[in-house]
């Protein structure tokens, strides 16, 4: 039974993140407040500030000891299953290039699980989603945004080849360019596979390595590890540091996205059709996953609930419960590969998570 109560505490808890949202995009749009400089400081200031720190605090808090198991089953073999599909249409659609899989991986599997998903769930239903959704948050930021930047990498050197990086990579061509005069041409082939292997992994580990969510998401998990099994606390004082920034992490992640949204010419920047089909894996193909692989690991009542509106919410369009995920949108920009697409489920999924999110919440709860 579904009260009215039930849907003001899930207004009470997510309506806050719009306003802010709503107030940058005026902010911007119509009242000129900010320059272009300005919202580039802002935005990198929520890149790497705002929201490592409250990864860090989110995954700090997450009991690594009482993960659930099929809930976290759940989540991966959704992936997994997600994966496979895109690769098979690909397939089939004799596509030459990884383009289609990134793009759909990231549309169906890979939502906004940390600036909305958490107040959005706890809304829906309490304390025990929230615990559980940050679970997914530890997943998705240790696993599967590194998972996606090796394919995004590797799309990258797939059919071209991969500039230089470093000094290490340099060297690597060198090499590649040597054995290439002196050996077969089999094995000039192997070689130059092998070398150009080794460089994008090297690109990948360089990238990783000076991305604060990485820093911020490992030592979270660390200190987790640590703190459940000791029973231990952080200093206060260095507590209170680290929430200081992190306690206005979800608002200024809003306001930044708000920030997003004025800077773009239209709110569906890649079109209706292509919007269209975005929106249809969201909301529901990657449901669909879920529950199908949720199913198969056994979840069942409340638990199951959860796990397609909040696991779903991972895809907002598998789960249409949370919109696009702003990491994925941050690579594709940088890699060029479809960025107005997951723009789109970032900008119009903001709009509609809220009645979308809510219409799930009713159904699965008569």
């Amino acid at each position: 039974m579904i009260f009215w109560a039930d849907i003001y505490h899930v207004l009470a808890a997510t309506v806050p993140l719009y306003v802010a949202l709503i107030i940058a995009y005026v902010s911007v749009k119509w009242w000129k407040l900010f320059t272009p400089d300005q919202c580039s400081g802002i935005n990198k200031f929520v890149a790497k500030f705002s929201i490592p720190l409250l990864s860090f605090i989110i995954i700090s808090a997450n009991d690594p000891y009482k993960m659930n198991l099929k809930l976290i089953f759940s989540d991966s073999l959704q992936k997994l299953l997600a994966f496979f599909l895109l690769a098979v249409i690909n397939k089939l659609c004799s596509r030459k290039n990884m383009d289609f899989i990134i793009t759909g991986f990231s549309l169906s599997t890979l939502p906004n699980t940390l600036i909305l998903g958490i107040p959005l769930m706890k809304g829906m239903y309490g304390d025990e989603a929230a615990i559980l959704l940050a679970q997914i948050v530890v997943l998705q930021s240790t696993i599967w945004y590194n998972l996606l930047l090796i394919l995004f990498e590797f799309r990258a050197a797939e059919a071209t080849s991969v500039a230089p990086q470093s000094e290490d990579t340099e060297e690597l061509e060198a090499s590649m360019e040597a054995q290439q005069e002196t050996g077969e041409e089999n094995d000039k082939t192997r070689t130059s596979r092998k070398l150009k292997t080794k460089v994008i992994l090297l690109t990948v580990g360089r990238k990783l390595l000076i991305n604060p969510n990485t820093h911020a998401t490992s030592v979270g998990l660390i200190w987790a590890l640590v703190r459940f099994r000791w029973k231990l606390q952080l200093p206060i004082i260095v507590y209170k540091s680290i929430t200081i920034l992190s306690d206005g992490g979800l608002g200024m992640a809003m306001f930044s996205l708000g920030i997003f949204m004025a800077s773009q010419t239209s709110l569906i920047p890649c079109g209706t059709r292509m919007a269209a089909l975005a929106m249809g894996l969201r909301f529901l193909v990657g449901p669909a996953l879920m529950a199908g692989a949720s199913f198969t690991i056994g979840l069942r009542g409340k638990l199951l609930r959860i796990a397609i509106v909040q696991v779903r919410k991972f895809c907002y369009s598998c789960i249409a419960a949370l919109p696009q995920g702003i990491v994925p949108f941050v690579f594709a920009k940088e890699y060029n590969i479809y960025p107005a697409i997951l723009s789109t489920g970032v900008i119009f999924g903001m709009l509609i998570t809220l009645p979308v999110a809510l219409a799930y919440y009713l159904l699965l709860g008569l």
